[in-house]
């Protein structure tokens, strides 16, 4: 990277490929989540390019923004390939907060920042895809108003009610969603007395203030109360390139488990969406799929995925919980985390692990301390008076 040698001290490029050397990328420096990412694209496997704001800056925002603009976004935009406001190829990017503990739903994130009216050409020739491209641009304008603008969200949601006229917003068409971007629009300058920002630097920069306040939000400090979370430890901040799992047949959006967390079983349990971002599925909108779904839909990504399921195993020692994207046919992880299972798979999996050699004994008595005789205990049923009859676990 041309960069490299004069690359800021709490920045942090998330990258396949020559990365600069970074000062000190931890959890406490990048966010737990964004030092997960890190790890997973050390070991090559395909994550989103990203650009991290270290928590350093949570106490003073403004002065992340020189080495941003100066060294940190032209570094990501020569890893993505892309160059944010450029009306051909378009760089566009999700600003997301991430501590070094989990706070789900604590802090604001925003999506799509970096389309504009001088952009939207440019997105259209990526994707081929009028609806995706105008939907993205009605939700930047709407989430920028609500989260930088500070506009009640009712202003955006009122207008949406009478476009739709009872009708799930899923089912307007591409025009249908321009009007109505054109209507958020003028919404947006009525209420904030200026207009939307068309300049995309003004946009990150405004995301990325936003985003660092948040930590401050009144939700966010009860919640640091309330789980003894040290308030001085401060949120990063991840700019990564979006990726649409809404873009086409070849597309979609899904979590999963590396084991199955019920059982603890060595297979890889996952929920798909064909055709949708990864909110679709967070939020149960729409009835999620299995593997299969994804094997038919896009073939190479499922094999990719079993095969990243592996390494990330190998990587973390533990059972995965992960997101992913599939845009035209190729997987992009998002996030992993140790998953959340029941005590049956926890004896199970680190049983399993310590047979595989990936912890030693002592982890896995660590692992399984605390678990009791009745809780990894199964109950099966057998045919009465035939007790040598195939049974079943409840």
């Amino acid at each position: 990277m041309k960069s490299a040698t004069h690359w800021p001290k709490n920045l942090y490029l998330i990258a396949s490929g020559n990365a600069p050397p970074h000062h000190k990328p931890n959890r406490e420096n990048m966010g737990s989540k964004a030092f997960n990412l890190l790890r997973m694209a050390n070991i090559g496997l395909p994550v989103p390019p990203a650009l991290v704001i270290g928590t350093h800056y949570t106490r003073a925002p403004d002065e992340c923004m020189l080495p941003v603009f100066t060294v940190g976004l032209a570094a990501l935009q020569e890893a993505a390939g892309l160059v944010i406001g450029d009306a051909r190829r378009p760089l566009i990017v999700s600003v997301r907060s991430g501590a070094p503990v989990s706070m789900p739903g604590m802090m604001e994130s925003l999506l799509n920042i970096g389309l504009c009216d001088q952009t939207m050409a440019g997105l259209l020739r990526q994707t081929g895809n009028p609806r995706l491209v105008w939907d993205a641009y009605r939700r930047l304008v709407a989430s920028y108003g609500e989260v930088v603008a500070g506009l009640p969200a009712s202003v955006f949601e009122d207008e949406i009610e009478r476009a739709t006229e009872g009708r799930d917003e899923r089912l307007l068409d591409f025009r249908e969603l321009r009007d109505l971007t054109h209507q958020f629009l003028s919404i947006y300058q009525q209420h904030a007395g200026q207009a939307f920002p068309q300049d995309v630097n003004e946009q990150l920069s405004g995301a990325i203030c936003a985003v660092f306040a948040s930590w401050h939000a009144e939700k966010a400090q009860e919640y640091r109360k309330l789980k003894q979370i040290d308030p001085a430890m401060g949120t990063a901040v991840t700019i990564q390139c979006m990726v649409f799992g809404n873009s086409g047949g070849h597309a979609g959006a899904g979590v999963g488990f590396t084991r199955d967390p019920m059982t603890g079983e060595r297979r890889l349990w996952v929920d798909f969406l064909a055709n949708a971002q990864g909110e679709d599925v967070v939020a149960g909108r729409r009835n999620a799929h299995g593997h299969q779904m994804l094997a038919s839909v896009a073939p190479d990504a499922w094999r990719k995925l079993e095969e990243s399921a592996q390494a990330l195993e190998r990587e973390f020692t533990d059972m995965q919980d992960f997101e992913f994207t599939v845009q035209d046919g190729q997987l992009h992880l998002l996030q992993t985390r140790s998953g959340k299972r029941t005590p049956l798979a926890s004896a199970r999996i680190a049983l399993d692990l310590m047979d595989e050699g990936l912890i030693d004994a002592a982890t896995t008595l660590e692992r399984t301390a605390e678990l009791r005789e009745e809780d990894v205990g199964t109950l099966r049923l057998a045919s009465q008076g035939r007790p040598d009859s195939a049974v079943e676990p409840l």
